[in-house]
């Protein structure tokens, strides 16, 4: 056992933790002597929150299982070990016209933690979520044996592996369908509307013709334009590139300034700027799959930029029959509590269900907004969207999260205790133990009490 400094992208957590390679991990539960919440499987670090770390145990390093073990060309289907990254996925299915039919905002995760998060894209609404293209995987648990999960074996414990943020056991290895795709480029359309009444307007009528679909809102915007911000459509070309490219670019931030870059003044120029540049032109335009899906993978380390306190994501989703009441009350405090969002994504989700025990999309709009960790005013702030989310009967997600309280999770997740019930008991995350186990010690003590 090694002591390093494994790290949410947040950067708002602690992050000095006990970490142990894949292979002793897998030599301790074989043995069956885990400790009870010893273990939690750490994929490349891409959540945001504390889902991904173990403050009373040990997380487990998964990336030197990265091996590519099958492929057919025909079907698509890819068989991998649970540390390979969603890139090398890409790369390897790609001259063969396959594509990932469900990839994040980032390729550089990898295949456990898409799993074990349920990740979803700009495309829920033709694809549903990650979990929905997973054939099978195998799963190790404390005891001892490996188990073969699918939709027909072990099927509870298939579902709730599926979102269940690494705490029925450790992901050793999984077959996803991939999906043919004629290449590899989008032809992309960016069309500008003047508010958020606009938007709602336009999203049906995009998610029926397009294949991926996504807003950006220039947050910062107020007056008569605030909601303002571009719809993103984006196909398949049937004539391009079926190269895949390294993932990362030539850039990087090479350390974490003292404080935010990133501050109102920056945003308030940089959201004029994209603004313009990215919707003066209305024509579709046919550009590469990274810029596309995963642009800020093109800058190493970026999260820096946010200062030495980190920042904190804010995903929540409601149903589209409350969405034009509870998405501008999010967006109006967030500006009236002078907290600028860098990256704020508006998408709408359809209604393919999950597998998933525990899955955060359900259908309706989910928003996005990140912030930086200012301390106590950011915290406020949080703890209002959440509260505007769950009164609007919303869901405020958990992969992402760093500190939502435990009520506000049983608000989102009202079927909590099911994932807690097949949860084995050697795993453990510092999400669920901030979360699920102080619900079910108010339960006990209540019991107690009775």
């Amino acid at each position: 056992m090694a002591k390093q400094r494994f790290q949410s992208f947040g950067l708002a957590t602690p992050p000095a933790l006990d970490v142990i390679p894949a292979d002793d991990a897998v030599a301790l539960l074989k043995s069956g002597k885990a400790a009870r919440n010893a273990l939690l499987a750490y994929g490349n670090g891409r959540s945001y929150g504390d889902s991904c770390q173990n403050q009373a145990g040990m997380v487990v390093d998964m990336r030197p299982l990265n091996r590519i073990r099958a492929f057919n060309a025909e079907t698509g289907v890819i068989e991998a070990e649970a540390g390979v990254l969603l890139s090398d996925i890409i790369a390897h299915a790609a001259p063969y016209g396959f594509f990932p039919a469900v990839v994040p905002g980032t390729q550089v995760v990898t295949l456990g933690g898409a799993i074990a998060n349920d990740v979803h894209g700009k495309n829920h609404h033709r694809r549903g979520t990650f979990g929905c293209h997973v054939e099978s995987f195998t799963l190790l648990k404390s005891d001892g044996r490996p188990h073969y999960c699918s939709a027909t074996d072990n099927a509870r414990l298939f579902a709730a592996t599926i979102g269940g943020m690494g705490l029925t056991g450790l992901i050793l290895s999984a077959s996803i369908r991939l999906m043919r795709v004629p290449s590899l480029d989008i032809v992309e359309t960016a069309t500008p509307f003047r508010d958020l009444g606009e938007f709602f307007e336009l999203a049906e009528a995009a998610d029926q013709a397009n294949e991926y679909v996504v807003a950006w809102i220039d947050q910062l915007a107020g007056g008569h334009s605030r909601g303002r911000g571009l719809l993103f459509t984006g196909n398949h070309a049937e004539h391009g590139s079926h190269v895949a490219f390294r993932a990362g670019g030539n850039l990087s931030v090479p350390f974490q300034p003292s404080f935010n870059v990133l501050n109102r003044p920056f945003l308030t120029a940089f959201n004029a700027a994209y603004r313009w540049k990215k919707g003066r032109s209305t024509a579709p335009r046919q550009v590469g799959y990274q810029g596309f899906f995963f642009p800020l993978d093109g800058v190493g380390n970026w999260n820096r930029l946010y200062g030495s306190n980190g920042l904190f994501q804010h995903q929540s989703v409601v149903s589209e029959d409350v969405a034009r009441r509870a998405v501008p009350a999010l967006l109006a405090a967030a500006k009236r509590a002078g907290q600028g969002s860098f990256l704020t994504v508006l998408k709408r989700f359809g209604s393919i269900r999950s597998p998933a025990l525990l899955s955060f999309p359900r259908p309706g709009f989910t928003l996005t907004l990140d912030f930086s960790n200012r301390g106590r005013g950011t915290l406020a702030l949080l703890k209002e969207l959440d509260h505007i989310t769950v009164e609007a009967g919303g869901a405020v997600n958990p992969y992402k999260d760093a500190r939502m309280g435990a009520d506000i999770f049983a608000a989102s997740f009202p079927e909590w205790q099911r994932l807690e019930a097949i949860r084995d008991p050697a795993f453990m995350s510092s999400f669920w133990a901030r979360t699920a186990k102080k619900l079910e010690a108010r339960r006990e003590t209540a019991e107690a009490a009775e």
